[in-house]
């Protein structure tokens, strides 16, 4: 974890010179703070998607059938999603007490929104209504379906009501 630390330090320094130095762009703290939490959220929406893989394509590989081992990669990869974005990208705030089965519910929810239902319909709309060639159409989707479950987590799962810890 030291490691990683270190890592996402020197990202952040070399993301913020090319960005006020190089492109000589002012950026406000708390506009900075919001695209480095954009970041993480993207980070953890990478990993989301290779543990989703791995499980899917050892499911296959040890026999199970297709979907039996797609709903297991999504089930694993919203594990993933809640654990590390509660961690890390949308913290818990002082004062804030989370009841974890709901924010995990609200986490599904969020993910099976715009990864299972929207994804597939706009898969749909891209490559039969629109001829879009089936490599470019997930490609488009994650430009929408991203920035929509990054607003779901932080305003709808994350948007918790600030209660005093017991």
């Amino acid at each position: 974890m030291v490691y990683m630390s270190f890592l996402w330090k020197k990202f952040k320094s070399f993301l913020y010179f090319i960005i006020s130095k190089m492109l000589r762009i002012e950026i406000k703290d708390e506009t900075w703070n919001k695209l480095l939490q954009y970041i993480k959220f993207g980070g953890i929406g990478i990993s989301n998607t290779i543990i989703s893989y791995i499980v899917y394509f050892l499911l296959v590989f040890w026999g199970f059938h297709y979907l039996f081992a797609s709903i297991l990669g999504f089930f694993a990869s919203i594990v993933n999603a809640y654990f590390w974005n509660n961690k890390y990208v949308f913290k818990e705030k002082a004062g804030e007490s989370r009841v974890w089965w709901q924010i995990f519910f609200k986490t599904f929810l969020s993910y099976a929104g715009t990864g299972l239902i929207l994804n597939n319909i706009l898969l749909y709309l891209w490559l039969d209504i629109f001829g879009v060639h089936y490599i470019v159409g997930p490609a488009i989707n994650i430009c929408i379906t991203m920035p929509m479950n990054f607003l779901l987590n932080k305003y709808f799962t994350y948007n918790t009501t600030t209660k005093p810890k017991s």
